[in-house]
């Protein structure tokens, strides 16, 4: 048995675990009619907290975009580029290729000179050149994002004052754009750069929210373009909102918290194999040498990555909650 029969073995074992797992994983009953009973709840009080809930909860769900395409994009490509953009590092299509092309040959070339095997090489190359510059962006991002959404109350609460002062919206995002300092200042600044070459103040925003992707900024959209059709105190309802998204961070910091035991356990678990086998292979190369030759051993060692693989996902899920 060759390296790629290995590699096909082991890639079906995956898929049909997989599979499996899609076709057992039914949704809760439970929570659905938990979902039922809290959308009754929604429509029918008058809690003025409450009705503002209910409307970030249908704006995140209408905004949550499908499969690999991100909202106001259209393939792939254009994915790619809007979540280069979301970094705010002004990183290129080309660099991104270049850069995992690259380290994808420079993995693949290092692991081809310790070990002999190519298509091992190419294998583990191409994971890591795919994986980790995908890992980098989304690290940009979640930073990025987490930046804009801890300053966004202080820029809706800003407006909130203008508006009360009597200003008119279009200047008070102005003023955002000016005081509010990093990432929110900087989108604020796009959309009355966007208003000031002639386009609407509700296509700047939608603009602005599909560039982003937050849902707290999709319902900042969502309800100043409902208050400029249906009128209203778009201060107070502004106030609201502000108040909604500082008791969501504190719900996320509890969260946090709370979790983030469960999390070092996963991080130390999930990494002492790879610790203890780099060690080893450094002290004692020919004791593990036999993985990257032996066809039994790299059929174990494939089926232990999938199983961790497997683990990983079971545990990040477990910890993983929707505010």
């Amino acid at each position: 048995m060759d390296i790629l029969q290995t590699l096909l073995i082991t890639v079906v074992i995956f898929l049909v675990i997989v599979g499996g797992y899609l076709l057992l994983s039914t949704p809760s009953v439970g929570k659905a009619q938990k979902r039922r009973l809290q959308s009754l709840r929604y429509r029918h009080s008058e809690n003025t907290d409450t009705k503002v809930e209910s409307q970030l909860k249908k704006a995140i769900a209408a905004r949550r975009p499908k499969a690999h395409r991100v909202a106001g994009s259209a393939s792939r490509t254009e994915a790619l580029e809007m979540r280069l953009e979301r970094t705010g590092k002004g990183w290129t299509l080309s660099q991104y290729i270049y850069a995992s092309l690259g380290l994808s040959l420079f993995v693949a070339v290092l692991i081809y000179l310790q070990s002999g095997a190519a298509l091992l090489s190419l294998g583990i190359g191409a994971v890591i050149g795919l994986g980790l510059p995908h890992l980098v962006v989304g690290f940009f991002i979640k930073k990025r994002t987490n930046n804009f959404v801890a300053k966004f109350p202080d820029g809706i609460e800003l407006l909130v004052r203008g508006l009360r002062s009597g200003l008119p919206v279009a200047e008070t995002l102005q003023v955002v754009a000016e005081e509010v300092p990093g990432p929110v200042g900087i989108e604020f600044k796009g959309v009355v750069e966007r208003i000031k070459i002639g386009k609407t103040m509700e296509d700047s925003l939608q603009e602005a929210g599909d560039k982003l992707g937050i849902p707290e900024f999709n319902f900042f959209t969502i309800t100043l373009a409902i208050q400029r059709e249906t009128g209203g105190n778009l201060a107070e309802t502004l106030s609201n909102l502000a108040d909604v998204l500082r008791k969501r961070s504190q719900m996320k910091l509890k969260i946090k918290a709370m979790s983030s035991e469960s999390k070092a356990s996963a991080y130390i678990v999930g990494s002492l194999p790879f610790i203890v086998f780099g060690l080893i292979y450094w002290i004692n190369p020919d004791y593990l040498g036999q993985f990257f030759v032996d066809d039994r051993l790299i059929i174990a060692g494939l089926g232990g990555l999938v199983w961790m693989s497997i683990g990983a996902f079971i545990m990040a899920k477990m910890v993983s909650f929707e505010i």
